[in-house]
């Protein structure tokens, strides 16, 4: 057995699962951390009762990480977690070896192993979520970059003030959180996270609600078609749990569609497909991220 941990920003989630990825124990505490030891002494805590059935341990997490060396940089929602060794800490605390991934490259490590990636040569997966978070995989293998930084999209500016030197990111006009936010605000939603209202306002033809989504495929299509000429993929996966919404991968497909037709000279046709995986992708991803190193 293995124990897989995959850290947010609200829960920090758990679980034991087996050589085929089955999920024999899932469950989740709220990340209320300060420190890397503290940190390390609530994930251990969880580990403890299930120790003598564990063989590994797997870990999704944010920031940028060395997963040769097992050193996060940045740390996203962590900060205090920049440049530790987290994957050494817990090897220490539990007596397993521990290795530690991406989030974002978890959940695409995800879909190479079980998903839509799984035998493709070459994909772009991107979990759609506060951010926008990429994995590339090129060769049937996950690529890191030279800086650990392949993927980052969330960084690509999507435009740029010459004068301010400042401009949008893709993390932010990709980002699904944004986008629940601003139909919630338009509604008059009282809980600005509640997709599942958002997107019955969508469904039922709301022409507010239709009119921000639009424009936020729109703005997410031209980056997937910027995606395509780069790296040229064989498909775009599109993960997070906006993506459960059958409506947005064929509004995509619309989209890149009418791109095309208001300018011929495009020749990217990007293969657009849902992810497998959703809630769980990063701890299938953090697993299978074990097995590429030990097993």
């Amino acid at each position: 057995m293995y124990f897989v941990y995959d850290l947010g920003g609200t829960f920090i989630k758990y679980a034991l699962m087996d050589r085929a990825g089955t999920v024999v124990m899932k469950d989740k505490f709220p990340t209320n951390v300060k420190s890397a030891e503290d940190l390390v002494a609530q994930m251990v805590e969880k580990f403890q009762p299930y120790k003598e059935d564990v063989r590994g341990i797997a870990v999704s997490c944010p920031g940028i990480v060395d997963t040769k060396t097992g050193i996060i940089y940045k740390g996203g929602s962590f900060p205090f977690m920049h440049e530790k060794n987290l994957a050494a800490m817990l090897t220490e605390a539990c007596g397993v070896p521990a290795v530690i991934q991406n989030d974002a490259k978890s959940a695409a490590l995800a879909e190479l192993w079980m998903g839509v990636a799984k035998g493709v040569d070459s994909a772009v997966v991107l979990t759609l979520g506060t951010g926008v978070g990429g994995g590339v995989i090129l060769d049937g293998k996950l690529y890191n970059g030279f800086n650990l930084m392949a993927g980052e999209v969330s960084y690509v500016q999507t435009d740029f003030d010459t004068k301010t030197l400042k401009g949008e990111v893709f993390g932010m006009t990709g980002s699904a959180v944004q986008l629940i936010s601003r139909i919630a605000t338009a509604k008059g939603l009282a809980d600005k996270k509640d997709g599942e209202a958002c997107f019955q306002f969508i469904h039922q033809g709301d022409s507010e609600a239709i009119a921000i989504f639009d424009e936020y495929i729109y703005a997410l299509a031209s980056q997937l078609m910027s995606i395509q000429y780069l790296i040229d993929p064989e498909i775009i996966a599109i993960g997070g749990g906006i993506s459960a919404q059958e409506i947005v991968i064929e509004k995509l497909h619309l989209a890149v569609k009418e791109i095309v037709r208001v300018s011929p000279f495009h020749a990217a046709k990007p293969n657009i497909v849902a992810c497998r995986f959703q809630n769980d992708a990063n701890l299938y991803g953090a697993l299978y991220n074990y097995f590429l190193r030990f097993e």
